[in-house]
């Protein structure tokens, strides 16, 4: 009995125990969650072609543009009341009507027979012209100063047809280079006081410079509250010490003058012998001439 006992104790089997069953059936595990199948490349390259292609059929048709068109945006610059990014600005706000009905649409495309109205003003489009001309003396770029003297548009007059405008003022005592264009953007490049490009002036005084006055030039000066910085200034050669060179980037003659009135001089006679890297070869007085494309690009790039 003791021994049953014991062997009962050791090893046998204890119906009480709370432990389960180790012959029942375990229940079936959970199935790892698996990612998506892999594709191979190239079932991968024929599905995007095909989406691609699909995109393509539903998408509508880009309207290509006709050799009598232009871009909404450069009718409305060519037209000199604004630039092109200015342009989009007005487009963007409903402010331009093309033949009756408002566009909003970047990218349009008009025809130079359609009317477009902008902010309530039926433009003209024109080309963009450049003029360089080489002014004489007795012509002004003033409507101001009575029949005496003849404005400088005369001089151009047979030019183009476009309605085009100096960039700057000469009076009638300044000749040289005057850049004659309707380009808008142009135009106010170059009067603003910071542009970059230079200018180069042959001033005639009605006395000799005096070195110490040509010393305190070089150094710049102020002028009406206002801080002048000269490049560049000397003695003409083989000229007496009267003629003087200036260079700087006011395009501003009236700036010119002021510089040796400051200093007790009378100027006799500008002439503006460079202007913004354009000069006066091949240029006589009183002629003008078509600027060539790269001078062009020049212009836009200083």
């Amino acid at each position: 009995m003791n021994n049953k006992e014991g062997n009962n104790k050791r090893g046998g089997s204890r119906p009480n125990s709370s432990r389960p069953n180790s012959n029942k059936p375990k229940p079936p595990m959970a199935k790892r969650a698996q990612g998506p199948k892999k594709v191979k490349p190239e079932v991968k390259a024929a599905q995007e072609a095909a989406a691609e292609k699909f995109r393509k059929q539903n998408q509508p048709a880009k309207r290509q543009k006709a050799s009598d068109e232009i871009r909404l945006n450069k009718y409305i610059s060519n037209s000199g009341v604004c630039s092109r990014r200015d342009a989009d600005i007005y487009i963007q706000s409903g402010n331009v009507k093309v033949n009756g009905t408002v566009v909003t649409e970047m990218g349009y495309l008009v025809k130079l027979n359609d009317v477009v109205n902008f902010d309530g003003v039926t433009l003209t489009p024109e080309k963009k012209e450049y003029i360089l001309l080489n002014k004489p003396k007795n012509f002004t770029t003033a409507f101001d100063e009575g029949q005496e003297y003849r404005n400088v548009l005369e001089l151009v007059r047979g030019a183009t047809n476009a309605k085009i405008a100096a960039v700057g003022r000469m009076d009638k005592n300044t000749t040289g280079l005057l850049l004659f264009t309707n380009d808008t953007d142009m135009i106010r490049k170059f009067t603003l006081p910071n542009q970059k490009s230079s200018k180069i002036y042959q001033v005639s005084l009605d006395k000799n410079l005096k070195f110490e006055d040509l010393e305190k030039i070089s150094k710049g000066l102020v002028l009406d509250g206002h801080r002048v910085f000269v490049e560049e200034v000397s003695y003409i050669d083989n000229e007496p010490k009267s003629e003087v060179g200036l260079k700087l980037r006011t395009a501003n003659v009236k700036v010119v003058r002021s510089i040796f009135e400051s200093f007790e001089y009378n100027v006799l006679r500008i002439d503006r012998v460079s202007f913004a890297g354009l000069t006066k070869k091949n240029l006589p007085r009183g002629n003008w001439r078509f600027l060539t494309d790269q001078e062009i690009i020049n212009l836009k790039n200083t």
